[in-house]
């Protein structure tokens, strides 16, 4: 993971990750047919709900149940194209800096672990689909086995793209190697098992740490970082079944309230599909810019309105900046500063509803949507107005003498045009904040509404466009939402040890209260948003920290916003940041030249930041 790792991006949420699409299997041809189908059934089971609801006062008791169902088999289903396609969110800063000969040996080795993973997880699966299938459900009265089967059939399929691209792609030396390295430390672990339990707390730094970061350095997906470091740590240091944690994989991706977040991929899609997102730029560019720093204004300004329909940093980036940069390029603004820019001004957006991330937050630490969302739109203010500052320090020497004002109607007319995509970002953050409608309701309805809309008044969107829109939000929040399933199971197995609590104990006991905790929250999460990206690391350690800070009096809303803008920072700062590649990957510039560049505004994001901490009323002024 505004997420879709933000995923993807190819954010959060992702998703997050610009990656080459691997080679298309035959096999995954009617799976992806099969996810464009179940998100029109999802779509159309949210619409009939709200419709059934709030015009015709009869709530149809059953839709919810129904479209859960539709939304775990999409997600498991997606996870499998992911796979294929090569979109999961992924580290590869530092198998990049091999010799080519190794990056070849680092991937393989990567696989096999995956492949591992899948392998002793399937039948684990497979055993607690079979236990659920005693448990009826109590609207529509079937067993819910016929739900949870989509865990089982999504690893089973994940499994064999895995197989298949070991064969297509790895020589057999690289192979054997790797799999003989497995055999033999899981052999070793085994007879260690019974002294390794005696170790304590220290296996967490030992698997659930190390073992997360040696999976992210050899560039294995995020998604299955999580998952092979826990199944290592309850293998060879608990006597807990494995079957457990397919349960937490399912309740980690089956909350109700992230049925909006293929919504809002799918909203972002469209967007980026019909130009409704360039329309608002052309809006922007024509009021400001003439101005000196009138096209950074602009940029940022895009960012932070466009943020508000897609929900997703790739999506905001890959709409603003192909329409903004060879305009900034002619005016004189450097490459390395341009990227500078959209990758901070992507951060600050990150809090502007619909945001993935906040969606998710609510979700998991139990805070109101509605809250976060009104909170989220003030917070982006304060960072876009220091982001605004610094573009306007930096363009004192910028010349405006061959820039003419836009006349008064080419400003009406460009008015009028991004009318229609101007009213949807104040129609979602109005229609949740008010209390009016779920976020679930309300994606549903914009996405319809942006449908329609670029239907009638911005060109359209052809079948074949359509479908590939679907089968890409399928993908996308597949990646999502195994992240967010397997990051559920590592902390549950952090709950389970006791660690989390000591932690609880240890961060309550800092002198300093309030501050020395805001501080240390905001080191961890910048440190976490460069590695994680905000998804994992929010449902890794929201069930930690929140009590923490309820226990000092610190407001959920404000301390929800300080740690998300504190990951966004993260997020976007290099070495590690994965954001920063993306912009640069989006604006086309070496990661090289831009890095120096981008100092000055992180500096001016972290000067918002604390200002965030310092001062509760700018979270909390709007609620």
């Amino acid at each position: 993971m505004n997420a879709v790792i933000d995923t993807a991006e190819r954010d959060l949420l992702p998703s997050m990750e610009t990656l080459q699409v691997g080679r298309r299997t035959a096999l995954m041809k009617p799976i992806e047919a099969i996810s464009a189908i179940l998100l029109l059934v999802i779509v159309g089971l949210l619409i009939a709900g709200v419709v059934s609801r709030y015009f015709f006062d009869q709530p149809i008791v059953w839709i919810d149940e129904a479209a859960s169902i539709a939304f775990l088999w999409l997600a498991m289903l997606g996870t499998a194209i992911a796979v294929d396609r090569s979109e999961h969110l992924r580290l590869t800063v530092l198998v990049a800096r091999l010799p080519e000969r190794r990056q070849l040996l680092a991937e393989t080795f990567g696989l096999v672990l995956t492949g591992t993973f899948l392998a002793v997880l399937l039948p684990q699966a497979y055993k607690y689909a079979v236990g659920e299938m005693d448990i009826t459900s109590s609207a529509l009265d079937m067993p819910v086995g016929y739900r949870v089967s989509a865990i089982a059939v999504g690893i089973a399929l994940m499994l064999s793209l895995v197989v298949a691209r070991l064969f297509r792609s790895s020589s057999f030396s690289h192979f054997l190697i790797s799999a003989s390295v497995v055999v033999v430390v899981a052999v070793v672990l085994w007879h260690l098992a019974p002294w390794l339990r005696s170790f304590g707390d220290l296996n967490i730094a030992i698997f659930l740490a190390g073992g997360t970061a040696l999976c992210l350095a050899l560039g294995v997906p995020i998604a299955f970082c999580f998952g092979i470091a826990t199944l290592v740590f309850l293998c060879f240091t608990t006597t807990m079944p494995l079957v457990v944690m397919v349960g937490r994989i399912d309740e980690g991706m089956s909350s109700i309230i992230l049925l909006s977040v293929p919504i809002f991929v799918l909203l972002g899609c469209i967007l980026d599909a019909t130009g409704m997102g360039k329309s608002i730029v052309d809006f922007l560019a024509s009021l400001l810019g003439h101005v000196k720093a009138g096209m950074s204004y602009v940029l940022l300004g895009s960012l932070f309105l466009v943020s508000g329909i897609s929900g997703s940093k790739v999506s905001d980036m890959a709409t603003v900046a192909p329409a903004l940069f060879p305009e900034m390029k002619r005016r004189g603004h450097k490459p390395s500063e341009m990227i500078a820019l959209l990758a901070t001004g992507a951060a600050m957006a990150d809090t502007v509803p619909p945001s993935i991330v906040l969606i998710v937050l609510g979700s998991v630490a139990g805070v109101s949507i509605a809250a976060l969302f009104t909170s989220g739109f003030a917070i982006a203010m304060v960072l876009l107005v220091a982001l605004a500052g610094l573009a306007r320090f930096k363009a004192r020497h910028e010349s405006t003498d061959g820039t003419r004002r836009a006349t008064g109607r080419l400003i009406l007319k460009s008015a009028v045009v991004a009318l229609p995509a101007l009213v949807l970002p104040f129609l979602i953050r109005s229609a949740v904040a008010s209390g009016a409608a779920t976020a679930t309701e309300v994606s549903t309805v914009a996405v319809l509404y942006a449908f329609l809309i670029g239907v009638v008044l911005y060109g359209g969107i052809s079948p074949i466009k359509f479908y590939r829109m679907l089968v890409e939000t399928a993908a996308m929040s597949g990646a999502i939402l195994l992240i967010l399933g397997t990051a559920a199971a590592m902390a549950w197995a952090l709950t389970q040890t006791g660690f989390a609590f000591h932690l609880r104990d240890a961060l309550s006991a800092l002198p300093g209260g309030k501050a020395s905790f805001m501080l240390i929250s905001i080191v961890l999460f910048l440190l976490l948003g460069c590695v994680l990206e905000g998804l994992p690391a929010i449902v890794l350690l929201a069930p930690i920290m929140f009590p923490v800070a309820r226990a000092l009096g610190i407001n959920d809303v404000h301390y929800s916003m300080v740690i998300v803008t504190a990951m966004n920072v993260g997020l976007m700062t290099p070495p590690v940041g994965v954001g920063f590649y993306i912009a640069c990957k989006v604006g086309n510039v070496s990661p090289d030249e831009a890095m120096g560049a981008i100092w000055p505004y992180i500096a001016a994001l972290l000067i918002g930041l604390l200002a965030i901490a310092a001062v509760p009323w700018f979270s909390l002024a709007l609620l």
